[in-house]
């Protein structure tokens, strides 16, 4: 595999050039120190790598390995600030230099630790992330957004009392920290979240005493502001959310305990500020996972056949998954190196992670992957880097 030993190869070489402009720069500041005045120093200091223009010290930055993230954090407040903003993202990618990892919540066999932990396309772990500040929650929505990974809202308990959270939760990918974003507007669970253009909406859900809710926020990450928008035409609660060609798309879920709406797909357009909706929709959906320019589903009463939705057309199409035994077992789905995963709910001896590729010719489109979470999984996202 050519590809794989060319990145590789370029990985370790940014970690020797990583290492050398460390020293460089330590050695850097003690010898030039000795001959600045004390405006000298300073604005010696507020340059990234002494003796090198910004835009130059930035790419050498961005050639480091994820892996050297967290010690690069801790050199200086300029490294520090770069690594924390949407530039830093912007920079590896120029370079090249985008990784991609796989960030699963996942549940050991008796049911009580649930951590985050991180594997990498090869199956290897690169660690647990530290525990999330704030109660024990349920019912969360999970996005992406600028290479972080936000938390959103859901329902705690506390001292036996339940109620839906506001809070939200961001864990810097880079830097291996979590920090206190601003609450919603809504305390709500249950409900649906995407990424669309650089924003984060949160779509319906359960609010209190479990009423279920049409109210619609988005989030805005350059000043840290929940902002109500148009409401939907009708509440629903459990349902979930993804975003194609700018627009962000709300499927599955229910109005009621009773009355459903499942099979409606809520469209909004944020150029225009407005809700349409649609007929076409997945319902009673267990696992979801955007995969290129398509939505890929599985459905409570089919767990045995992929529902692949096209936005440019509006079409489904079904394709079988290669297992036998009970269709209660169900998956949990997850993406990496533009491929699909299948976790089983169920981790017996014999288990192995399933894995579609929808660019495969056409027979063998389906293998196993070496990439397994030490537990159940209950969720994933995939964070580059």
């Amino acid at each position: 595999m050519p590809g794989l030993v060319c990145g590789k190869k370029k990985l370790a070489e940014s970690n020797m050039e990583f290492s050398n402009l460390v020293q460089l720069d330590m050695a850097t500041r003690s010898k030039s120190n000795l001959l600045l005045t004390s405006q000298d120093i300073d604005d010696f200091h507020s340059l990234i790598l002494p003796g090198l223009p910004d835009d130059v010290a930035k790419y050498c930055l961005a050639l480091a390995p994820r892996t050297d993230f967290p010690v690069m954090g801790g050199v200086s407040k300029r490294w520090r600030s770069f690594m924390q903003s949407k530039e830093f993202i912007t920079v590896r990618k120029l370079a090249g230099m985008l990784e991609e990892w796989l960030y699963v919540l996942t549940i050991d066999d008796e049911g009580k630790g649930i951590h985050w932990e991180v594997l990498d396309y090869l199956g290897q772990k690169h660690g647990v992330l530290p525990s999330m500040p704030g109660p024990v929650k349920t019912g969360f929505g999970v996005a992406v957004l600028n290479g972080k990974l936000l938390v959103i809202a859901g329902y705690s308990m506390i001292d036996g009392t339940g109620f839906p959270s506001g809070d939200v939760f961001q864990y810097d990918s880079c830097l291996s920290r979590w920090s206190k974003l601003a609450n919603m507007n809504v305390a709500r669970y249950d409900f649906a979240c995407a990424e669309v253009n650089g924003m984060v909406y949160a779509v319906g859900g359960c609010g209190m005493d479990g009423k279920s809710l049409s109210s619609v926020e988005v989030y805005n990450p350059d000043d840290d502001k929940w902002t109500l928008i148009e409401s939907l035409r009708r509440p629903r609660w459990g349902c979930f959310a993804c975003g194609f060609e700018g627009k962000l798309y709300v499927m599955g879920g229910r109005s009621s305990f009773t009355i459903g709406n499942s099979k409606f797909v809520d469209v909004y357009n944020p150029d225009r500020h407005s809700w349409c909706e649609m007929k076409n929709g997945c319902v009673m959906v267990t696992a979801h996972a955007v995969l290129g320019k398509k939505l890929f589903c599985m459905e409570w009463k089919n767990q045995r056949k992929l529902a692949i939705f096209n936005p440019d057309d509006n079409t489904w199409k079904m394709v079988p998954v290669p297992v036998t035994g009970s269709s209660k077992i169900g998956f949990r789905f997850g993406t990496l190196d533009e491929k699909l995963l299948l976790f089983s709910l169920e981790n017996g001896p014999g288990y192995h992670t399933l894995l579609y590729d929808p660019n495969a010719a056409p027979g063998s489109e389906w293998k196993t992957s070496q990439i397994k979470p030490s537990g159940l999984c209950l969720c994933s996202v995939t964070i580059k880097a």
